[in-house]
C-alpha cells in the first residue's frame, strides 16, 4: 500500500489557543483522549492535558506505563518542543499541573462534556486559586475539518473495511449465523491491516434486522432473509462507518423489496446534497423527506449521521434541524434506514468527505441487494 501523507500535529496548539480566549479562559484541561491525541498525538488510555492561552506552553500528564511511549509518540507526533511531559502517579500528576499555572491564569476551562464529577473536584483542588471553568466543543470544533493525513487514514480504514467484507460475504448464502458473520468480518479486517475494528459490528438478519443496533446472535441466516451490516475499521486511530444491507440467496419480494428501493434512493439523495456551505439538516431532510413520502416516516427513527474520525462518533451532527455548515475537508455518514418489525429493515450507510463541489465516497462496496 501506498505511504499516507504525515498527520498535521505540530501547529494544533496554536490553532486552539485564540479559541480559550473566545471561551474566556487563560488555561484548557483537556481530559478527552481523543482530544489529547489530536493535539500531541499521544495514544495512550490516561492522560490530561493543559494548554495555556497567552503562553506557549502545554503540560502532558501521565502514569508510568506510558513514560517511554508518551515521550516517542511527542517526538514523533512533531510536538515534543511545545508539550512538556510529566509522569508519575496521581498525585504527582495534579502537582505539575499545579506548577504550570502562573500568575496570569485565573479561569481554567474543562472539558464538561468528558469530565465527571469527582474529577471535577480533583482539578478544582488542583488549579486553586485558579477558577474551575466548564467548556463544551472547543478541540472538537478543530477536529470537524480533517488536514489530508486524517483523510487518508479514515480512507485506508474504509478500504480495509470494504476488502473484509468482500471475503466474507459468501457466508450470508451458506447458512452462517449472525455471530460467525461478524467474528469472520472482523478476523479479516485485522488481518487485512486495521488495528481493531472501529466499533461493535452489527449484523441482523430477518426480524433482528428491523433493530437499527441489534446484536449479533447465533441465529442462522435464512433464504429470503435481510441482513444489515453496518461495521467499519480503525487504522493509525482513525475509523471508517459503512452499512449495506443484503436479500441472502435472491432478490427482496413484496412490501421488502420497496423499502430497498426507497432507502437506497434515499440514501443517494443525501450523498447527493452533501457539499461544502450546505446546513447538515438539509442532507438529513434530503433523506427524511423521500422516506416520508413513501409513507414510512416513522420507521426512520434515527439520525441521517454524524462525523467520524477518531471517534466514531463525532460533529457535526448529520441531523434533523443542524444548523452545523458543512466545511470541505469534513467527513460524515450518510446512513437513512427503514425498519418494520414485520417486514424486516434496511440501511445503507457511507462515509464521504466534504468537498467545494459535493463530497467524494470514501466507503465504495457494492450496493447489490442479492447475496
Amino acid at each position: 500500500m501506498s505511504e499516507l501523507p504525515p498527520l498535521e500535529v505540530p501547529g494544533r496548539l496554536h490553532k486552539l489557543r485564540p479559541l480559550l480566549v473566545d471561551a474566556g479562559v487563560d488555561a484548557l484541561l483537556v481530559t478527552d483522549l481523543s482530544n489529547v491525541r489530536y493535539l500531541t498525538g499521544f495514544s495512550g488510555s490516561a492522560g490530561v492535558l493543559l494548554v495555556e492561552g497567552a503562553r506557549d506552553r502545554a503540560l502532558l500528564v501521565t502514569d508510568g506505563r506510558y513514560r517511554t511511549q508518551a515521550a516517542e509518540q511527542l517526538e514523533a507526533s512533531g510536538t515534543a518542543g511545545s508539550v512538556e511531559l510529566g509522569v508519575g502517579g496521581a498525585q504527582v500528576q495534579r502537582d505539575a499541573l499545579a506548577g504550570m499555572i502562573g500568575s496570569s491564569v485565573h479561569r481554567v476551562g474543562i472539558e464538561a462534556e468528558h469530565t465527571s464529577w469527582a474529577s471535577k473536584r480533583r482539578f478544582a483542588e488542583a488549579m486553586a486559586p485558579a477558577e474551575l471553568v466548564a467548556t463544551a466543543g472547543l478541540v472538537e470544533a478543530l477536529r470537524e475539518v480533517k488536514d489530508a493525513g486524517e483523510t487518508a487514514r479514515i480512507s485506508r480504514a474504509a478500504e480495509i473495511a470494504d476488502a473484509a467484507l468482500g471475503e466474507v460475504l459468501p457466508m450470508i448464502g451458506q447458512g452462517t449465523t449472525e455471530a460467525d458473520l461478524a467474528l469472520a468480518l472482523e478476523v479479516a479486517m485485522r488481518r487485512l491491516g486495521a488495528e481493531d475494528r472501529a466499533f461493535e459490528t452489527i449484523v441482523a438478519s430477518g426480524p433482528n434486522s428491523a433493530k437499527p443496533h441489534a446484536q449479533p446472535t447465533g441465529r442462522h441466516i435464512l433464504t429470503g432473509d435481510p441482513v444489515v451490516i453496518d461495521f467499519g475499521a480503525t487504522f493509525d486511530g482513525y475509523r471508517s462507518d459503512m452499512t449495506r444491507t443484503f436479500c441472502a440467496g435472491r432478490a427482496p419480494a413484496g412490501e421488502l423489496a420497496r423499502v430497498f428501493e426507497v432507502v437506497r434512493a434515499a440514501q443517494a439523495a443525501g450523498v447527493a446534497a452533501v457539499k461544502a456551505g450546505v446546513e447538515a439538516g438539509d442532507v438529513d431532510s434530503a433523506c427524511r423527506d423521500l422516506i416520508a413520502k413513501a409513507g414510512w416516516a416513522e420507521a426512520f427513527e434515527h439520525s441521517t449521521g454524524h462525523g467520524v474520525g477518531l471517534d466514531i462518533h463525532e460533529a457535526p451532527a448529520v441531523a434533523s434541524g443542524s444548523t452545523a455548515i458543512l466545511a470541505a475537508g469534513t467527513v460524515v455518514t450518510v446512513e437513512p434506514g427503514v425498519y418494520l418489525p414485520t417486514v424486516g429493515g434496511v440501511r445503507i450507510e457511507d462515509t464521504v468527505v466534504v468537498t467545494g463541489n459535493g463530497c467524494s465516497p470514501l466507503t465504495t462496496f457494492t450496493k447489490d441487494v442479492v447475496a
